[in-house]
């Protein structure tokens, strides 16, 4: 099979950098067709590419072609993106997969790991952005926080923006006459609701730095993007998505969020985070993550909750410019009254064939049953290896056929919502669910042949099999 190497370059590699990557656009036609992943990343990679044109140099390495390449830097998934500095492999690229993530998660890349400051101006420049920002004010070059904080800002440079300075008077404006870091939110996101300044005062170590950041940068009520949900949904989160648009439109996108912030103001310390959100840039989870159409809403924000363990709400009344309607849905959320979407094909009329089909409507009552093992496939219906396996996974299921004890299922994880306990991150995924341990089901990671299935199903079964045609056990 295709697979794709991803590098980011920086610019300032020597010339003998080792001649045998391909030019930067380089794009083997086997790249699109059979890697889903490296398809759906490949656009944004070229137009990050166009973007950092000049400052940053980014490369392609079909792995097919250069398999010692890959070897080399220790290759196993695909994509796999890296960065080079001075021609030598730095560091993984854990950023964003989309051109705006790449492209500004590289442009910090290139900069110093913090900004020196040296006058009011110098500060005033630098907090007057679009993003957050960091600022240690020390007492002097010598100083020992000061070389902590530099520490940090090179650890974490890739997530925030850090600056520092050696002169004291720098935050005096602030009301601080001694050594601090000042985290400065989003001019864009000032608000009555909080303070734009937060003041760390504490001992400073990298962790503790660390936490000061993650627990203050956000604010209220942050803007969600493609680049931050991951880190924001590491928490319940509440989102707002209307047509947000911070680069033209800080009023009216600042409108809708103040009125989020004004109800989530009432219910703080209930484990419940709030964001805002441009609809347009998620619009495709919108629909399949909440079943929620483009015409829903109209220009009113559709409302949604989705909990650190993928349970997931949708507020169904209109978001009424009073807030009341918000503040009635996060009542029976709290009080335990509100529905979970999830999103399920119909369960089946007639299920009789040896596979049994499964849908997320139907996954307790056929994974979870409390008497039966089960073996479930989770496959995609345009997945070449699922395609594969089908007639194997038949005969496997009508070789047990005469088993009332065991079932053998499969479900479409493209159009259900794959339970809680299941990681599916590709096609196929098979897991094993035994009696008495459903909520610790079994990953199959053993061959694809019909003996390889009856030999772990013989090893991980609550009971002895019981083979069709003679009803013999195994």
């Amino acid at each position: 099979m295709f697979s794709s190497f991803l590098v980011s370059l920086l610019v300032s590699f020597p010339p003998c950098f080792p001649p045998y990557f391909p030019p930067p656009l380089f794009l083997p036609s086997l790249f699109p067709s059979l890697c889903g992943h490296c398809k759906k990343l490949a656009p944004e990679f070229d137009r990050a590419a166009t973007r950092l044109k000049g400052s940053v140099r980014l490369a392609k390495v079909d792995c097919t072609t250069h398999s010692e390449t890959c070897g080399r830097f220790g290759v196993s998934g695909y994509p796999t993106l890296k960065i080079f500095r001075y021609g030598r492999d730095s560091a993984p690229y854990d950023g964003p997969r989309t051109a705006e993530g790449i492209y500004q998660y590289m442009k910090k890349q290139t900069g110093p790991d913090s900004v020196l400051l040296r006058t009011k101006e110098d500060l005033q420049a630098f907090v007057n952005n679009y993003d957050a920002s960091i600022v240690g004010v020390f007492s002097g070059a010598d100083s020992s926080r000061l070389a902590e904080f530099l520490n940090a800002a090179g650890l974490l440079r890739e997530q925030f923006r850090f600056a520092h300075s050696t002169d004291l008077q720098l935050a005096e404006d602030h009301g601080i006459h001694s050594e601090c870091v000042l985290l400065f939110r989003p001019p864009r996101l000032s608000n009555t609701f909080e303070d734009s300044l937060v003041v760390f005062k504490d001992y400073l170590t990298i962790g503790s730095l660390r936490r000061f950041i993650r627990d203050h940068i956000y604010g209220l009520c942050p803007h969600m993007t493609l680049e931050n949900r991951d880190r924001l949904r590491v928490r319940d989160l509440l989102t707002a998505y209307y047509d947000l648009d911070y680069h033209h439109n800080v009023r009216g996108s600042n409108y809708w969020r103040n009125r989020v912030m004004k109800v989530a103001s009432k219910y703080g310390g209930r484990g419940l985070t709030y964001s805002v959100a441009n609809k347009k840039d998620f619009l495709s989870e919108l629909e399949d993550d909440f079943g929620l159409g483009t015409s829903d809403g109209g220009e009113l924000p559709f409302v949604t909750i989705r909990t650190r363990l993928g349970h997931k709400y949708t507020m169904r009344e209109e978001f009424t410019r009073d807030g009341q309607s918000l503040e009635r849905f996060l009542d029976d959320y709290f009080a335990g009254r509100l529905k979970r979407y999830v999103k399920s094909e119909p369960v089946p009329e007639r299920n009789t064939a040896d596979v049994k089909m499964v849908v997320a409507e139907s996954f307790d009552d056929v994974v979870n049953d409390p008497d039966k093992d089960v073996l479930i496939q989770f496959y995609s219906p345009s997945c070449p290896h699922c395609k594969k396996l089908e007639p194997v996974y038949r005969e496997l299921a009508h070789t047990l056929y005469y088993d009332p004890k065991i079932v053998i299922a499969k479900m479409n994880a493209v159009e259900n919502d794959v339970p809680l306990g299941y990681d599916v991150q590709g096609f196929p995924t098979i897991y094993f669910a035994p009696v008495g341990k459903k909520d610790e089901p079994v990953r199959y990671e053993g061959g694809r042949e019909l003996r390889d299935f009856l030999n772990f199903l013989k090893r991980e079964a609550s009971h002895s099999l019981v083979l069709s045609g003679s009803k013999d056990e195994l």
